[in-house]
């Protein structure tokens, strides 16, 4: 409970959850050392697909027995997942000790809870000199508190896609913008640029780093991948092929997120075996995204069918989750919560063959919209139902053999159903 205690504190420093600067940040890490002036990083930016990038390096790195330290949000479990050093998830006594720490530095000045957490990562890794850094951006990037590394190893380009819209301004909620927001503050270095999901967003983000002096690689032009047979699939980029293994994780769009990781880890020259990377990518960590549940309390109650957990909450999250589910020949039951600040008709209209929809409120999320106005907004698109829990949705189910059950729309909802669960 105590470190509930100092969380909600943290939460309190400041009175609005986001408040786009980079002011606060920079001057209470002055206060700590610039301890980001200390580090070996990447970093991470876009819309999708920023964990499963960040996850599949972290797990080639340690097979091949590279320490990192990782930095994500949101968490989906618990807090303790955002601060990983040394390999390993600092432990509630050790997060409770940084906390307190910082805080004290701080002196009570005002600081949003990213920003908090952010300077709290950065004043740890920098007691980890020779690791290397796996950062996640927050939001857009440009004014994002992960923002304030003046070098880095790498930064990595993910899908873009829009997301977030409200924090832009009437007329300029466009990808062209978000592009913007995401990669004009890049620092010259290496740039790596995932598969995007259309050629326009690729050439926006092309004019938007045109002048950026980066070693650039971009999917399809310097490295790709190709499906292979009998459970391989094939990589490429200027320093030669790869015949891998298929990863432990779900979807094609993976292959994408795999080849990025790879592509990132062979233009930093990091010594890594072409073993440590066929190994890496079968023991990927990827809780909530596309995570097939096989046991556990909800499992339990559709007993021998399917339960598919995915944290997709924006239409390109939604476009690549229907075009795996599409790949499988079953009935498709779907359970949907969501925050109410995304596009909720524009998500729901990316899925194909819906046998049932229910939606449902997600508990203590005061900015999760409401499953019965959720309900409402989705019956120009299917007739959903509406059930106040998970559970009692699923129990209102007729399953038929085979017959599978997605649940999605929200990494906070997934985070209640592994706790749950």
């Amino acid at each position: 409970m105590k470190l509930q205690k100092i969380v909600s504190h943290l939460q309190k420093l400041h009175p609005k959850e986001i408040d786009l600067s980079l002011d606060r940040i920079k001057i209470l890490c002055e206060k700590l050392g610039n301890p980001q002036e200390k580090i070996k990083a990447i970093s991470v930016v876009g819309t999708n697909g920023k964990q499963s990038t960040i996850n599949a390096i972290f797990s080639i790195l340690k097979e091949a027995k590279v320490k990192c330290n990782v930095y994500t949000s949101p968490h989906i479990q618990k807090i303790n997942e955002r601060f990983v050093f040394n390999n390993n998830m600092l432990s509630d006594d050790e997060l409770i000790d940084l906390f307190e720490e910082v805080e004290k530095i701080n002196d009570q000045n005002p600081l949003t809870f990213f920003e908090a957490l952010s300077a709290c990562y950065f004043y740890k890794a920098a007691q980890y000199p020779n690791n290397i850094n796996l950062i996640e951006a927050g939001l857009f990037h440009r004014f994002d508190a992960t923002n304030i590394l003046k070098n880095n190893l790498a930064s990595i380009v993910c899908s873009i896609s829009k997301d977030h819209l409200d924090w832009l301004p009437k007329g300029q909620q466009t990808i062209e913008k978000i592009v913007f927001e995401k990669t004009s503050s890049l620092l010259n270095s290496n740039i790596i640029v995932s598969k995007q999901n259309s050629v326009e967003t690729t050439e926006s983000i092309k004019k938007s780093i045109s002048k950026n002096l980066s070693n650039k690689l971009f999917f399809n032009e310097d490295y790709s991948y190709s499906n292979g047979e009998n459970g391989f699939f094939y990589y490429e980029d200027k320093f030669g092929g790869l015949k891998l293994p298929l990863p432990n994780i779900l979807g094609q769009f993976q292959l994408e997120n795999i080849s990025t990781a790879i592509a990132t880890i062979r233009q930093l020259n990091l010594e890594i075996k072409d073993d440590d990377i066929k190994k890496g990518i079968t023991k990927i960590e990827n809780i909530g995204r596309l995570q097939e549940i096989k046991s556990g309390k909800i499992k339990d109650l559709i007993k021998n069918n399917k339960l598919l957990l995915d944290g997709s909450h924006n239409e390109d999250g939604a476009r690549v989750l229907n075009e795996y589910l599409q790949t499988l020949d079953c009935n498709k039951h779907f359970i949907i919560g969501m925050m109410s600040n995304k596009n909720h008709e524009e998500y729901i209209s990316h899925f194909k063959d819906i046998s049932s929809l229910t939606t449902v409120d997600i508990p203590n999320q005061q900015n999760a919209i409401s499953g019965k106005k959720l309900k409402e907004k989705f019956q120009n698109v299917f007739n959903a139902r509406y059930e106040d829990n998970v559970e009692k949705a699923i129990k209102s189910l007729t399953l038929k053999e085979n017959d599978m059950i997605i649940i999605t729309g929200s990494l906070y909802l997934a985070g209640e159903i592994l706790n749950l669960n």
